[in-house]
């Protein structure tokens, strides 16, 4: 027995050698969420509610701007803080951008007020001091990364997190510990104002970016890193149908609450069936948790409140009862809570939660330990933007940047005497900054001068400068304008509306374009680049453009330079894919850099020069016409007859890739098995490079009700000239479910494996079969692909 015993087992591990492991160590599907709530934090959270009085418990489910304490030499004021927030306040709104401090001038702030929170108010809570960070802590001298939209072209998650981990050290440096990001909205066209800010047209590709968002700022745990908050749920750049809204426009926020451990999250300013979402309940308690099971706190919009009417007990009444827990930016409405709760509109219980859910989430950050452990008393002088996070900003505007189109021009070869550049993002910092960095903040939302230098801001024409070899000429005149006066309109709707300034005018510094000047260096030069698009008072939030087209003084610009016969290598700045069909056959080659940040330009220079290999991919289909419908790949439009300009998931590159040996098994219904994918891709060009690979499937079951195709995983391969790789993707069943009737559902049957360069560009096909019965799922706990 012993011995047939001992043959089996060695017959079992030949079988598992030779078929290799059933199923991969989860990473990217690693959890890191956890109760918000346990017993020790409840013990902790009831003993303090316990002491404190109803004016304090209102004012911690209240932010403020921190102006509101400074003296007419903007200096802070003790007698105020007396004054308005004797019973302490829950948070402090966009505290650094609204201050406009050093950073050593902003952490002493914070270091005073808290101390008088915590010395002088009768339960000494301290408050939220929280900020945007999007392209990085919204704040004078800090690091500016590419703006959200650009850093989804690099595909690259590991530096999204590394990104917002370096933003989470320098917001802890001065006491900051929330961020109001990342926006995870699932943007389907370029008309909508805030594209720029989200990860692109696709929910995978926006729910793994956002999550890698998630797990660098939060890195550490709450007490070390930055609380993110996942916004603007849900469907703030459009709602199309309940089956893609639960597919699609949710998928960023459950991965980020079930992976994440995301514990804020804001509405939007929108409306979720004909509702304002700060003021639905099906959105904020059935959906978000009863469905998505989120435990933490929801903040609102800024301003969103306002939305609901002027009536204050019954707005903010409405408001809780929906289930929002946080006013912001300012005390507005839920003061009136007190007469709410008096008049019975709100029930003792529903306010203790929320107000207990905010003293939770300052426990969790560490505020409601000893001071010295979360704000130390140090006076040392701050970097906000040391050489390391400078060398990340440069490396992920690298990866951002797509090379749309190239005849062969690129990289710029010995032949090339003399360049002309020309157009009005040529030499404007305003063509690197995304809406949400402290410039765009500053010079938009209050029409303020911007020290543009802090952090320096590389433009193309510095970083040409800096990087061309001696015997090239580099001639520079802009051009042409960019026109906002007549091209951008202030849109008021859906932003916060206590801002009284927003959309004046900032003085832009640069000289007046001579287009005769221009034209001349034009007809002199070998090669010309004309950095066109649109800047940061033409898209982003409260910007309203009712085109996409360039700005017609650029295209009446861009016309006459394409007359003079000079190759022209066109670079487009901005949030968004703009209409270019009109140009296209005729530039030689085409850049998109997006908002590429504070070195943008040193690395569009390095990739014009070839010094960097270009490997960004979009993160949006770049449209051939200027439709208002949403034209993603995944609804079935990129068809022969019905091309895009560019297609989701393009990008070139100055080698070539080659796919070859796609080799998948057959899987199984059962969510908790695996289908490995392996194939090889081999770098066959001259230079070293880097490809991102991605993998579609295509259902082919009719009772499968899902989009034609999806994107169901991507690796980011680097290769040197000549090398390949063995790359092994792990593809769950549960990333085939689709949702139908209030159930996700898996279906047997044939899906087809497309590994692809773009979402057009197909590699290589195969076609595998999962076998057994219908699943039907609650939630899924698998989201990704694993690569091993």
């Amino acid at each position: 027995m012993k011995k047939l015993y001992l043959i089996l087992s060695v017959a079992l591990c030949v079988v598992v050698a030779c078929t290799g492991k059933k199923a991969p160590e989860l990473k990217v599907n690693q959890s890191f969420n956890y109760a918000f709530e346990d017993e020790n934090t409840k013990l902790r959270v009831d003993s303090l509610y316990n002491r404190m009085s109803l004016d304090e418990r209102v004012m911690q489910l209240c932010g403020m701007r921190p102006d509101m304490l400074l003296d007419a030499q903007r200096k802070l004021s003790l007698d105020s803080c007396r004054k308005k927030i004797p019973n302490g306040i829950g948070h402090f709104s966009q505290f650094s951008f609204t201050l406009n401090f050093t950073p050593e001038e902003l952490r002493e702030f914070v270091q005073t007020v808290q101390h008088f929170l915590c010395t002088e108010t009768p339960c000494g809570i301290p408050a939220i001091f929280h900020e945007e960070a999007i392209t990085g802590f919204t704040s004078l001298g800090a690091t500016v990364f590419p703006q959200h939209v650009g850093a989804a072209c690099s595909w690259n998650p590991d530096l999204i997190e590394e990104k917002t981990a370096a933003t989470a050290m320098t917001m802890r440096m001065v006491g900051s510990t929330q961020a109001l990001s990342p926006m995870i909205d699932v943007c389907k066209t370029a008309y909508f104002e805030r594209m720029e800010e989200g990860f692109g047209e696709d929910g995978y590709l926006t729910a793994r970016m956002g999550l890698s968002f998630v797990r660098g700022l939060q890195r550490g745990g709450l007490n070390k890193g930055v609380a993110a908050t996942a916004k603007h749920y849900a469907g703030y750049a459009g709602i199309y149908d309940e089956k893609e809204f639960m597919e699609e426009t949710l998928l960023p926020f459950e991965v980020a609450f079930r992976l994440g451990g995301v514990k804020n999250v804001m509405p939007g300013y929108h409306k979720y069936q004909d509702t304002n979402c700060i003021g639905s309940k099906t959105l904020l308690t059935h959906i978000l948790r009863n469905q998505l099971d989120f435990d933490g706190v929801v903040v609102s919009d800024y301003g969103a409140i306002f939305a609901l009417g002027n009536k204050g007990d019954t707005v903010a009444a409405w408001t809780m009862n929906a289930g929002a827990d946080v006013e912001l930016p300012n005390p507005d409405f839920f003061p009136y809570l007190k007469s709410a709760l008096e008049k019975g509109m709100v029930s003792e219980e529903r306010f203790e939660q929320a107000v207990k859910r905010t003293l939770t989430m300052k426990l969790r950050m560490g505020l409601l330990d000893k001071r010295e452990t979360w704000m130390p008393d140090a006076k040392h002088p701050l970097e906000f933007d040391p050489p390391a996070h400078r060398q990340m900003a440069y490396e992920l505007a690298a990866q951002s940047i797509v090379l749309l189109k190239n005849d062969n021009i690129l990289p710029l070869n010995g032949g090339i005497k003399k360049i002309a550049l020309v157009g009005p993002n040529a030499d404007a910092y305003q063509s690197l900054l995304g809406d949400y960095t402290y410039h765009s903040m500053v010079a938009y939302f209050c029409g303020k001068p911007v020290a543009y230098e802090q952090p320096p801001l590389y433009t193309l024409f510095r970083g040409l400068q800096d990087r061309l070899p001696h015997e090239i000429t580099l001639q520079h005149e802009r051009g042409c304008v960019w026109d906002p006066s007549s091209e951008a309109i202030v849109n008021r709707l859906g932003t916060d509306p206590t801002l009284k300034t927003m959309g004046a005018k900032n003085p832009y510094g640069l000289p007046v374009p001579d287009e005769a000047r221009a034209l001349k260096i034009v007809g002199e030069s070998d090669v010309v680049i004309a950095a066109m698009g649109e800047n940061l008072f033409l898209t982003g939030e409260g910007r309203n453009r009712e085109s996409i087209r360039l700005p017609q003084e650029q295209e009446l610009f861009l016309h006459k330079i394409l007359q003079t016969g000079k190759p022209v290598i066109l670079i487009i700045f901005g949030g968004r894919p703009l209409y270019i069909t009109e140009f296209e056959s005729r530039c030689a080659a085409i850049l998109q850099a997006w908002y590429p940040g504070e070195e943008g330009g040193h690395a569009l220079a390095d990739i014009l020069l070839g010094k960097i290999n270009p490997s960004g991919k979009l993160c949006m289909t770049y449209p051939k016409t200027e439709s208002r419908e949403p034209q993603c790949y995944n609804y079935g439009y990129h068809t022969a007859t019905q091309a895009p300009l560019y297609p989701f998931g393009h990008g070139l590159s100055y080698t070539s890739f080659d796919y070859k040996n796609l080799e998948a098994q057959n899987g199984k219904t059962d969510p908790d098995s695996w289908v490995p994918v392996l194939f090889t891709v081999a770098n066959s060009g001259s230079r070293a490079g880097a490809e991102v690979v991605q993998l579609y499937v295509a259902p082919k079951n009719p009772r499968v009700k899902s989009k034609p195709m999806q994107l169901k995983g991507f690796v980011r391969l680097p290769l040197e000239a000549g090398e390949s790789k063995n790359v092994k993707l792990w593809l769950s069943p549960q990333q085939l479910a689709f949702y139908e009737n209030g159930q996700w559902k898996i279906e047997p049957g044939e899906y087809e494996l497309l590994l692809a360069s773009s979402s057009t560009d197909i590699r290589q096909k195969q076609t595998i079969t999962l076998a057994g019965s219908s699943i039907t799922l609650k939630h899924r706990n698998i989201f990704f692909a694993e690569v091993e």
